[in-house]
């Protein structure tokens, strides 16, 4: 029998209707848990009056803001699916996206105008608000002040999706991860206990909430459990620091992946900032180099590492902060309400210390991707999600993720896949072949490689290929250079070996993070 979802913010409505929920740090505007409730509770009256249900879509493209939780908290009263859009992704992008979706209603930040302008040309989409920074004339606002708030409520369950967040696709496309309210309840489980959230927790939040990261490390754990967000628009590294060592903002956790802690460390005002009331500080999303875990212990910080993907919720591994150094490289151990395996090609349990492909199952992991079937086959074997990582377990039973079967690389924190890119490169009718690989950056962790190859006769520089690139690609997507060479090395099957580029273009003496 499926377990009811229970509503978070009418709960906390009634328990603590006058605690502030969420700060705009850019407006210094201030929601508390009665007002948010509210204001949820008004859109879902409206979006139910302009005929949306129980299963349709509601897409919003817009900067971190309060209103992104009260889209996703009004969908949640009447069973509708909240879909955050990566506002870096070009309008080609979103359009696959929203296609394979088919939101009822978009709602979008005005400074998104012309994207949105041009999405609603090219997808069908009924309905569209927009919203805009301290301006209470918008659609937005008026959709909330033209409505009494009595919704009609519809009874989820936790096998319920709640939200879709699409990933970054191995075959050209994006997928679209379904995010279910157990995935969501058991991530405020899994990840807020050992990060010690409760409602006195206040969390700066800086990664964007269209990311899995942002949304839920540990922004709807925290809002699970009463505490306070600081919602962040951009991420500066001096304003972050500033506000983490503001005894009136009183920040007691911080997540990110490594690079905003590396550009923290390396500013000015770093040696001096009061970091003494951060009580967690997490990092994850891609490796974490020592220099950095090392720089913030000298001030006191112990950064908790971790591992996990979407499709994950994302918690799928902790470190403890008391390992963070001796067990420098590592992912962990799984965390409570989850389970993982390290198995062989042919799905056989593997002892310590043998590398083989990391599985997870458990209540936190997707039911599968939106409308594609044939990918959720694909990523499942007996219940347990296929996450394409290589693992070992050492003698301990700690998880080092030391290889990636897949091919995707990680910069920035956002995951890249190379065939979306490679799709893209073949546009360019010059280019016989093309390959992507991740190489290894001093500021981004790693950035692509593109290596390609010219029909005869073709000309074509570096820059050509990558202004092609960024007008078809999110920034992050985008190769930083490129390589030009006769032919793609290619085994007996004709698949291009990445492994024979990467020894080439990675220097031996930086490990290539695969």
């Amino acid at each position: 029998m499926s377990v009811k979802y229970y509503d978070w913010t009418a709960y906390h409505a009634n328990v603590r209707a006058h605690k502030v929920a969420i700060v705009d740090l850019d407006n210094q505007h201030e929601t508390t848990y009665g007002e948010l409730d509210a204001r949820a509770a008004q859109l879902a009256d409206w979006m139910q009056q302009q005929g949306l249900g129980k299963g349709d879509r509601v897409a919003v493209l817009a900067p971190n803001c309060t209103e992104t939780f009260e889209a996703q908290f009004a969908c949640s009263k009447i069973g509708a699916i909240c879909l955050p859009l990566n506002w870096r992704l070009t309008v080609a992008e979103l359009e696959y996206i929203l296609n394979d979706a088919t939101p009822s209603l978009l709602i979008v930040d005005t400074r998104f105008t012309q994207q949105a302008d041009e999405l609603l040309s090219l997808c069908s989409i009924a309905k569209r608000l927009d919203l805009e920074e301290q301006n209470r004339q918008t659609t937005y606002e008026q959709a909330l002040a033209n409505s009494s708030g009595n919704y009609t409520p519809v009874d989820s369950t936790h096998d319920d999706v709640a939200m879709i967040m699409y990933t970054s696709g191995t075959t050209g496309h994006p997928k679209g991860a379904m995010i279910t309210h157990a995935m969501n309840f058991f991530n405020a489980v899994n990840l807020g206990m050992p990060a010690g959230v409760n409602s006195d927790a206040v969390q700066l939040v800086v990664l964007p909430l269209f990311h899995t990261g942002g949304m839920n490390c540990y922004a709807n754990p925290i809002l699970h459990a009463g505490g306070r967000i600081l919602l962040m628009r951009e991420f500066d590294p001096g304003r972050a620091l500033q506000i983490i060592g503001d005894p009136a903002l009183g920040v007691t956790h911080f997540f990110a992946v490594p690079a905003p802690y590396q550009f923290m460390m390396q500013h000015p005002a770093f040696p001096e900032t009061d970091l003494t009331r951060l009580q967690t500080a997490g990092v994850g999303g891609a490796p974490c180099a020592e220099a950095i875990l090392q720089g913030w212990m000298d001030r006191g910080v112990a950064l908790i590492q971790g591992w996990g993907m979407t499709e994950t919720s994302p918690g799928g591994t902790a470190l403890d902060a008391a390992d963070a150094l001796r067990k420098i490289g590592s992912a962990g151990k799984c965390l409570l309400h989850t389970e993982i395996k390290i198995i062989d090609d042919e799905g056989a349990e593997l002892p310590r210390g043998e590398v083989g492909e990391l599985l997870i199952r458990g209540p936190n992991i997707t039911p599968g991707y939106w409308n594609n079937p044939e990918a959720t086959a694909k990523s499942f074997v007996d219940g347990w999600l296929k996450t394409g990582d290589a693992a070992r377990f050492d003698e301990e039973g700690f998880i080092y993720i030391v290889d990636r079967w897949k091919d995707m690389y990680i910069s920035g924190g956002e995951n890249v896949y190379p065939a979306e890119v490679e799709n893209v490169l073949y546009q360019l009718t010059e280019l016989a072949e093309a390959a992507i690989i991740g190489v290894p950056d001093e500021r981004w962790g790693e950035t692509g490689k593109a290596v390609v190859v010219l029909k005869p006769g073709q000309t074509l520089t570096a820059d050509d290929v990558i202004a092609h690139c960024i007008s078809k690609l999110a920034k992050f997507k985008v190769p930083a250079t490129v390589e030009f060479i006769e032919a793609l090395p290619r085994n007996a099957t004709g698949k291009v070996l990445k492994r024979n580029l990467r020894d080439v273009y990675v220097d031996a003496s930086q490990p290539a993070i695969t």
